[in-house]
């Protein structure tokens, strides 16, 4: 007589992590833990190398000196003073010039093998993308509040209220975040940190210099000015120009929220995609 045999039934672990561990189940808690620990590891490694903090403060200073002393006779501003019509430009341009860097470092870890490493760990996969925009974001609000700084010193000021006040440095910090993820897109594509660090300024110039950020849009030729005034640094410089020296927000305001919410859209997608593919 054969006896029968009853089949065990088995549990099916977690995907084990590189290490052979089972991996941790991704929680929203667990994710955003992976993701502060990922922008600690790139704020420190700006504390440790704090000569890429002082040269990306730099460029933003040099700029706000030319403008203010070399070209400022030359340019006629609304309103007069060119100062209060200059540091909103100069606010925006250095949200954007340092975001720059997020395509570099991301291009520097996947050369380096960091990355690699990354993906063998057992969290999320949004924590290396999301922790270096993070990390990126709280940089931009040192440099711009140094901006701001050099701004008052060269004449500049408030004229609006606390809130708007508030409102157009946030705006900037929104733009230059949803920037950012334009530049891990570009990073992770290009692969190399000497390749990265031109084609992220590439798309940079036409759009700064092409914007009402240091010039009135109305002096340039008028093919330039259909582009100049729909395109979203020149969007966002006249928002946070409302917003802090006064005048009408919000034709320009519901424009920057748009471009920005549009660019995240798309670049996060985009990145996370790529990301994925590496």
């Amino acid at each position: 007589m054969t006896a029968k045999t009853t089949p065990k039934t088995t549990t099916q672990a977690p995907l084990a992590s590189g290490d052979g561990r089972p991996a941790r189940p991704i929680t929203p808690r667990i994710a955003l833990i992976d993701i502060g620990g990922i922008t600690r590891r790139n704020l420190l490694r700006i504390i440790r190398t704090p000569r890429l903090l002082v040269f990306s403060s730099i460029q933003p200073v040099m700029f706000v000196l030319l403008f203010r002393y070399v070209f400022a006779g030359a340019i006629h501003a609304p309103g007069g003073s060119y100062v209060d019509y200059l540091m909103p430009g100069i606010f925006v341009q250095t949200a954007l010039f340092g975001g720059a860097s997020t395509a570099v470092g991301l291009a520097t870890d996947l050369q380096g093998g960091m990355v690699d490493r990354f993906r063998s760990l057992p969290m999320a996969r949004s924590a290396v993308l999301a922790g270096r925009t993070v990390a990126d974001l709280v940089r931009n609000i040192l440099v711009v509040l140094l901006m701001v700084i050099v701004g008052l010193l060269v004449g500049f000021r408030f004229h609006g209220t606390p809130w708007t006040d508030l409102g157009g440095v946030g705006m900037v910090l929104l733009f230059g975040y949803a920037f950012s993820w334009v530049f891990a897109a570009i990073g992770l594509i290009v692969k190399d940190p000497e390749t990265a660090q031109v084609a992220g300024f590439l798309p940079l110039f036409p759009l700064v210099f092409a914007s009402s950020a240091f010039v009135p849009v109305r002096s340039m030729p008028g093919w330039l000015q259909a582009f100049a005034n729909v395109q979203p640094v020149s969007v966002t410089v006249n928002t946070v120009r409302s917003l802090v020296i006064g005048g009408p927000v919000e034709h320009w305001l519901w424009q920057s929220l748009v471009w920005a919410a549009g660019i995240l859209a798309v670049f996060v997608v985009l990145a996370v995609r790529q990301y994925r593919r590496l």
